[in-house]
Parts: C-alpha cells; structure tokens; sequence
C-alpha cells in the first residue's frame, strides 16, 4: 500500500512559478516509480510528467516539455513537479500517483498508476 498526500497548488499569473509536492508513505519510495497527471475541468485526466525510482529516467508530456520539471528525494519521500513559465491552459486539478509496477522506466498511461493522490488545484489566471 502507498499513501499519497499533495501539498503546494494555488493561484498564480501567468508566467510565474509553482512546486507541487507529494509526500508518499506505506512501501519503501525508492522501490517505485512516481508520476504527475492532471485533471482539466470537463476534460480527461492526463499525463503530465514521470520520473523512476532513482531519478535519471524522466518522461513528459509535449504540452509541459521545457516548462516543467519533475524531481523526487528518496530520503524524504517526496515527489515535485517545478512548473515554470505557465499559462492559463495549466489550470487543472494535479494528481500525483505511484507505479509501483514499474521502477526503471516511469509508466505514462494512467492505467499503469496503482496509487493516487487525492489532488490539488491549479489555477493560471491570464
């Protein structure tokens, strides 16, 4: 089992910065792989960025790439996603999730995410 809990969404202009984080706790973090995914109002849940257990394989979607970065610390159970330069298009709700499937290389599809979340919203205002 792998408990999730994401902290740091908010409002912000476009243009500026935010950090997400997700704190995971249950099975041993560094034995999985993490991913961000995000909810749009009236749209699907989308992928948005993965990272392996170690940090040195990392995936994203073409519409954050050069944006956004995903990061995680293995000592203090915690996934981020830094997301720079936003735009209104970003607002969604942010759900992080565990692929505990997969270690080496992150999954990008939602169905390979075991664990998720229970979201935070962000909002770009124009």
């Amino acid at each position: 089992q792998v408990q999730l809990v994401e902290s740091g969404g908010g409002l912000v202009q476009a243009g500026g910065s935010l950090r997400v984080s997700c704190a995971a706790s249950g099975r041993t973090f560094s034995s999985y792989a993490m991913g961000w995914f995000r909810r749009a109002p009236g749209k699907e849940r989308d992928f948005v960025a993965g990272i392996n257990w170690s940090g040195t394989r990392r995936d994203y979607a073409d519409s954050v790439k050069g944006r956004f970065t995903i990061s995680r610390d293995n000592a203090k159970n915690t996934v981020y996603v830094q997301m720079d330069s936003l735009k209104p298009e970003d607002t969604a709700v942010y759900y992080c999730a565990a692929d505990v499937r997969h270690t080496v290389v992150p999954g990008t599809a939602a169905s390979d995410y075991d664990y998720w979340g229970q979201g935070t919203q962000v909002t770009v205002s124009s």
